[in-house]
């Protein structure tokens, strides 16, 4: 397939705001492609070239289209592009530099002005087609005439949606159907939604299990005998960051096990560490002299028993079979009064406030449903960082006030998957966060103004509000109160950013 086609559809998707209309676009692109070609179109179209990092930036990419002149036609195939990010991917040692810069040339000279500006999209990671991996999941069923249930949950159990949009488009209903949990390979973590008050997410969930949410690092942990691999929220492997962690899960009475759960530095009372210290020690390549330790609040599989579609009360007591001395706290109860209790206890311990999980509920992978519920006493929302103003006084010369934005990802203010602007702040920035920030932020510089640098909506930040209040300064019609920085999230992507339908919500509240 021409690449220009999987352009024209992207098009065809940008241009409405329908949802049917994009999955019938997106359909109809699917079923013409090759089995080989399958994967890589998957991955362009959600700005996840398959290959993973290329080692290419903002501003070398922008250096090669401002000295590659295009070709007058279209002749840059899906399978070319793919076997040209191969070989970026490849690229390794001694003079790799120059000959990463030497193949993206030649790449992007082969494709015309608009392809040109795809593949930047898309090996930048910032295609705003609305293209959401839901969204291109109910186009995979569509096109391989497979129930969409089907195909999210192959998804989900295979972390990889080009692999099952190949499965579902090559293979058999049986075969589709047949994806299960493979201890080793990480399925997508199941997400929660949000309540005001423990008693308020009692009230969405039934009877619940009512646990600590602890400040650190969501892991996912899985082990086959002597095996142990540890990965992150967004299923990146980071084993070798975490060789506390992988001698405890060592130690457990069992053979095979996936365990979900979180991981934080303690102080030498027990009590968590500021999540910035968490942090730091989780993204570093060397183990460092702060420890982390696992917490655990789910187990997926054990010896050779999938436990995804058994109720949480059978999960939670295989958990405390096996692992019971690294279990999160928490309490099983109807009771609001009780569940309020169990807040205040975790607040009193240090932890950012609790979890109500519905006890009879299922492990949705992938998934933010009614199930699972977070409370926490100070709204805190992770938010992605569109720009930042220059200091002045004791922070000239540094990058200090950050321009805060929300996902949209119905397109509601904005491009489809793209983020809409709800306010500024420097409060909570420390001289280490600013330090950091002015050094990163002109790497992923987009343009600048003689006050403000504006960057690639990629770190993603967690910040804490009082509140919102209505704004007409905003496209969204909202503003935040009184935000602060509590830290950046690098375990985190910027789709997974919260919501501006979130923030507005706070407005009813």
């Amino acid at each position: 397939m021409l690449l220009d086609e999987l352009v024209t559809a992207t098009d065809a998707v940008t241009a409405t705001r329908s949802r049917l209309a994009k999955v019938d676009a997106l359909a109809a692109l699917l079923v013409r492609l090759e089995p080989d070609e399958i994967e890589p179109a998957i991955g362009l179209l959600v700005g996840k070239p398959r290959q993973g990092r290329l080692g290419v930036g903002w501003r070398g990419m922008q250096s090669v289209l401002a000295t590659a002149e295009p070709a007058e036609v279209a002749t840059l195939t899906v399978a070319a592009l793919d076997a040209a990010l191969e070989r970026l991917a490849a690229a390794s040692g001694t003079g790799s530099n120059l000959e990463r810069g030497r193949e993206l040339h030649d790449l992007v000279a082969a494709a015309t002005a608009r392809e040109q500006q795809f593949i930047a999209r898309a090996v930048l990671g910032e295609m705003r087609t609305g293209a959401l991996e839901g969204v291109l999941a109910d186009a995979i069923a569509s096109a391989a005439d497979r129930p969409a249930a089907s195909v999210r949950r192959a998804a989900m159990l295979q972390g990889d949606l080009g692999a099952t949009a190949r499965l579902a488009l090559t293979g058999t209903p049986d075969e589709l159907d047949a994806v299960g949990l493979v201890v080793g390979r990480p399925v997508q973590p199941m997400l929660a939604a949000t309540a005001s008050s423990a008693a308020a997410a009692l009230e969405v969930t039934g009877e619940a299990s009512v646990e600590h949410k602890l400040d650190g690092a969501r892991i996912q942990v899985h082990r086959r005998g002597d095996d142990v691999r540890v990965f992150t929220r967004t299923l990146a492997d980071v084993t070798h960051r975490l060789p506390e962690v992988v001698e405890i899960v060592r130690g457990l009475p069992v053979h095979d096990v996936i365990l979900d759960g979180e991981t934080l530095a303690l102080d030498d009372g027990g009590a968590p560490r500021p999540f910035q210290e968490t942090m730091s020690r989780f993204g570093a390549e060397v183990a460092r002299e702060t420890l982390l330790h696992p917490w655990f609040f789910d187990v997926l599989h054990v010896d050779g028993r999938d436990l995804l579609d058994e109720p949480l009360r059978a999960r939670l007591g295989e958990l405390e079979r096996i692992a019971g001395p690294y279990r999160i706290r928490g309490e099983v109860t109807a009771d609001p009064a009780v569940a309020e209790r169990v807040s205040r206890e975790a607040l009193a311990a240090g932890q950012e406030g609790v979890v109500v999980k519905a006890i009879d509920a299922p492990y949705a992978a992938g998934r933010r449903g009614r199930s699972w519920v977070k409370v926490k006493p100070v709204h805190t929302y992770d938010l992605v960082v569109l720009a930042c103003e220059w200091g002045s006084g004791r922070r000239t010369g540094l990058l200090s006030n950050l321009h805060l934005g929300a996902l949209d990802p119905v397109g509601e203010f904005g491009p489809p998957g793209g983020f809409v602007m709800v306010g500024k702040t420097f409060k909570g920035l420390t001289d280490e966060l600013l330090r950091w920030q002015t050094e990163r932020f002109p790497q992923i510089e987009t343009r600048r103004t003689a006050g403000t640098v504006f960057v690639e909506p990629v770190t993603v930040v967690e910040i804490a509000i009082d509140g919102v209040q209505r704004s007409s300064r905003y496209p969204g019609g909202v503003a935040l109160r009184f935000a602060r920085v509590k830290g950046y999230r690098d375990d985190k992507p910027p789709a997974e950013a919260d919501t501006i339908q979130a923030l507005r919500g706070l407005l009813r509240e």
